[in-house]
């Protein structure tokens, strides 16, 4: 039997995988179905206004926590997961059935959020945000916006930790802003708000909340696919009350820890954006329209998270993004060379030069 941090980290993986193969599967039917967000991907110009989200939602949701607004966050986000289901279902089925099983994620979040019931609805924000992104976001764009969130995510975890502080304010509301990765089979959110905190989360690393914010507003709509509620970071909770969440907690200690699901979505952006605009030839995987830049992408996300991960079973709260952000373009640039894609074409720089 493998340890339980393995199993967690193991459990992880399978969710990331989960969002990047999903906003795959998703991306022609979101291309077909005319949900691209902006008129020219390829504008530079469209990640400049998502980093401008992410400031003002970062600000919003300081703000909400600061004032006691809490029920409106979790109102905002269970609202944003279940439009984002729709999204994900309306791929599957007629837009007007796609309701019902997009209202049943809205519900269940409400009135039963188990961790299981926010990791699902977190695969289909991730996936959907990310399927969305990623056809609205040409190469540079993408890629832009990957660089300059990694710098961001970094800043604001080991900087200003202003994240942090989001972090610690989107725990104890059980959302999908993240994904909860149980380490005893005994483990329940539920349990820590009946039973007076036993089992009850105590670590997360990088909440990427702002990110899905501002990105979702920036494909066309609003709302928050990561984990602090706007951009990104780690938070670290206690039983009853909030702990420290720069103070290291061994493995031994905890039953779960926590990932902002931003740092699922954001990287998938490329894998998606890769998927759609690299004059790369596509592979032949059944349901996936994959070429080797999105392919190579995907597995630099990953190896960035088991890095990320490797930190993480240390105690400590990291910032995700840089690791995952840069493992991300890494493998994204590999795959283009080794598909004979010249680097100015892989960065979307043709035409300007």
């Amino acid at each position: 039997m493998f340890p339980r941090e393995y199993r967690g980290v193991a459990f992880v993986v399978g969710l990331f995988l989960a969002v990047q193969l999903g906003a795959l599967a998703l991306v022609p039917e979101f291309a077909e179905s005319g949900y691209q967000a902006v008129e020219n991907p390829d504008d530079p110009t469209n990640s400049v206004v998502y980093v401008l989200a992410i400031l003002v939602m970062t600000g919003v949701m300081l703000a909400a926590f600061r004032y006691d607004f809490d029920g409106a966050v979790r109102l905002l986000i269970v609202g944003t997961s279940a439009w984002l289901s729709w999204y994900v279902f309306s791929a599957l089925v007629s837009p007007l059935a796609a309701a019902v099983p997009a209202a049943a994620v809205g519900v269940g979040l409400l009135v039963y959020p188990e961790w299981y019931v926010i990791d699902a609805a977190g695969v289909l924000m991730g996936a959907g945000a990310a399927g969305l992104f990623g056809i609205s976001f040409g190469l540079l764009p993408a890629l832009i916006l990957l660089a300059f969130l990694a710098v961001y995510d970094a800043v604001s975890v080991y900087g200003t930790e202003h994240m942090l502080s989001l972090a610690e304010g989107v725990m104890d509301l059980n959302i999908p802003v993240v994904l909860v990765i149980p380490l005893s089979l005994s483990y329940t959110l539920l349990g820590d708000d009946e039973e007076g905190g036993a089992g009850g989360p105590d670590d997360a690393t990088d909440a990427e909340a702002d990110e899905a914010d501002g990105a979702s507003e920036a494909a066309g709509d609003d709302g928050s696919v990561g984990s602090d509620g706007a951009a990104g970071d780690d938070g670290t909770a206690g039983d009853d009350e909030a702990a420290d969440v720069s103070d290291p907690t061994p493995i031994e200690e905890r039953d779960a820890f926590f990932i902002g699901l931003g740092d699922a979505v954001i990287p998938a952006v490329l894998v998606a954006s890769a998927a759609t605009f690299s004059p790369a030839a596509g592979l032949a995987v059944p349901l996936l329209g994959v070429n080797l830049p999105a392919l190579l992408a995907m597995v630099g996300s990953l190896a960035g998270l088991l890095v990320l991960m490797s930190w993480v079973i240390e105690g400590r709260p990291h910032a995700g993004l840089p690791l995952l952000n840069g493992g991300a373009i890494g493998g994204y640039l590999i795959g283009s060379v080794a598909a004979g894609v010249p680097l100015a074409n892989a960065v979307g720089l043709a035409g300007v030069l």
